[in-house]
This record gives C-alpha cells, structure tokens and sequence, in this order.
C-alpha cells in the first residue's frame, strides 16, 4: 500500500528539550494513524513539522512523495490541517469564511463559491451557512474548520486534538465527518488525548512519550500487548455475590474487585482457560450469572502501562499547558 506520510528519524530540540527524538513514522494511502501521547510527548511538535510549520533538526520526512522541508509548497498543496482550536473569522458567515480560504488558495471566486456551497451540504452546514459563526455551536464550528482544511482538496489531513472541549454528541458528529473523508479517499493523522476517539477511528495508534515513539500497532495489539485480560462476572442472586467472589479469588488466585452496589466483579487474568474452569465452577455450585466476559485490557489502561499515567491525567495536564508551550 503507498505510504502518503513516511517520516524517519525526525529530532527537534528547543534549548534542552528533544521536543522529538528519532520520530519514525509511516501512513498508508486511505488510512487514519492515531497518536497518542502525554502533554509534552511531541505530538503537536510532530504534526507542525510534517505540515512545513516548523523545520526537524535532523531527518526527514515525505508527504506525497515530496520533502517537507526542500518541497514545502507542493507539500501544503497536498495537505489540510485543523487545530485544537478553530481558526475561523467569527464575524463572517460560514460561507464567507470557506470562500475567504478557497481566495486565499487562488480559486477563482466562482469555483470558491462552488466549493463553499459544496463543503456547507457534506457538513450539513447549508441551513447555517448564512449566519455568522459566533452563533454556532461547538460541533458546527469543529465541523466548518474541518470543512476549511479541506478546501483545496487535501490528500492528506493533519487533525490535532479535532474534538477538545466538544460535548459526547458533537463529538459523534465529527467522529462521522473524519468518517466521511477517509471514505472519500484522503488520509488522516489524529493526535488525539481521547483513548476512546482513537479506538473509534484509527486503523493504527502510535504512542508518543518523550519525543519518541514508544509503541505502535493496531487498538487490539497494542491492548494484547499491555498484559492480562480481565474477568467480569456478577450473579444471578445478589446474596450470592460473595460466594461468587471467593469462586473467582480460587480460579484467578487474584483478590477480585467487587462493586458493592451492582454485584460486578472482576479480576486479572493471565490465562484465558480460566472462562472454562469458572463455568464449570458455577454450574457445579449451581450459581447462576447474570453477566460473564473475558476483556482485552482497555486502550486507557494500555496508555497507563506504557507511559506510566493514564490519559485522564494527561488530559488534565494539557489543560494546564500556557499558549506557545511545547506539546
């Protein structure tokens, strides 16, 4: 498959922090790449060099099959990118700003007007494209911004935290619209501090830390990866709950975790025969269950087990971060 995104040992240093340190990376045509990684990782350091933002100190990388450092025009003829934040006139409508940028690209303003118009239905935006953007919502402004990095049709996109600060529904309407692209064809690079949104959209996740890539894999290998599965159980009686706990500290010798107001318990396991034994166990006891599954670590644990915190506390740790600070 073509690689659109091929990067090798890329460093930048910014007085004593390697903001990225020998950064590998690889995007197959057609595909989304997740990157994951704790405030400071270099993730953001990462998207603004592959983008001509910024110059690596050492390596290179390759956008299309053009450097981005020697063939910087042709690279931003070839990408679109959207912020954590969006980089709209608020004072404009929601057309004028699509036809701004499509100007700004040299489209004739007959073609950025078509593009407008175009972009506004694919983002369901046509009712609103009248108003001015101050009084959009959160997703309809996240969407307009990623309608305008796709005005002159990108072949790659560059999403940097796509979703901050976006309600569970408005972030679903994004979720689709990055749908939507791929489908149409372009390639995506998600950074991203929502384990949940890279488990939805990515075909492959790399785990930043540090400036370095410290992981890398599909959702389900890095999760096979992060160590031992979990048993979730719960019984049919809730009096019988604390027998069904001592069922499971035998099977698993593990001390079960138990939820008092639901009867849940749970317990890491190394060996997946362990399912069997305990349905045996439970039919010769003749307790009955109301629930009973063997799950793969989650991507929140896999992100603790790799760099040491989970993403909850990265997450809060960015909010934290002054403006200009690295990320």
């Amino acid at each position: 498959m073509t690689e659109v995104i091929r990067a090798e040992g890329l460093q930048k240093r910014y007085g004593a922090t390697r903001a990225l340190d020998g950064v590998d990376l690889s995007v197959p045509r057609g595909s989304v790449l997740g990157v994951l990684g704790p405030n400071g990782a270099g993730k953001t350091t990462a998207v603004r060099t592959l983008a001509t933002l910024i110059k690596p100190d050492a390596g290179r990388a390759e956008i299309c099959g053009f450097d981005v450092v020697r063939d910087a025009v042709q690279v931003r003829a070839k990408i679109g990118l959207t912020g954590q934040y969006a980089s709209l006139d608020e004072e404009l409508t929601g057309t004028e700003n699509l036809v701004m940028i499509g100007r700004l690209l040299d489209f004739p303003r007959a073609e950025a007007r078509s593009r407008a118009r175009e972009l506004l239905a694919r983002f369901r935006l046509t009712d609103a494209a009248g108003r001015a953007v101050k009084t959009y919502s959160g997703g309809m402004r996240r969407r307009l911004d990623l309608a305008a990095s796709l005005v002159n049709r990108p072949e790659v996109v560059f999403l940097d935290e796509p979703t901050t600060g976006l309600d569970p529904r408005a972030r679903n309407e994004v979720w689709d619209t990055v749908r939507a692209v791929v489908a149409e064809g372009a390639s995506v690079l998600l950074t991203t501090q929502y384990l949940e949104e890279a488990d939805a959209l990515a075909d492959r996740i790399v785990v930043f830390d540090h400036g370095k890539v410290i992981a890398a894999g599909t959702a389900d290998e890095l999760k096979a990866g992060a160590g031992r599965q979990t048993l979730v159980v719960r019984a049919k009686e809730a009096h019988r709950t604390e027998q069904l706990t001592a069922i499971v500290a035998q099977l698993t010798g593990e001390v079960p975790d138990v939820v008092a107001e639901t009867g849940l318990v749970s317990a890491p396991v190394a060996d997946s025969g362990v399912l069997a034994s305990l349905i045996r166990a439970l039919d010769g006891a003749s307790l009955g269950v109301t629930e009973l599954a063997l799950r793969m670590p989650s991507l929140d644990e896999v992100f603790l087990t790799l760099t040491g915190h989970s993403a909850e506390q990265s997450a809060r740790a960015e909010e934290k971060i002054t403006e200009g600070s690295l990320a």
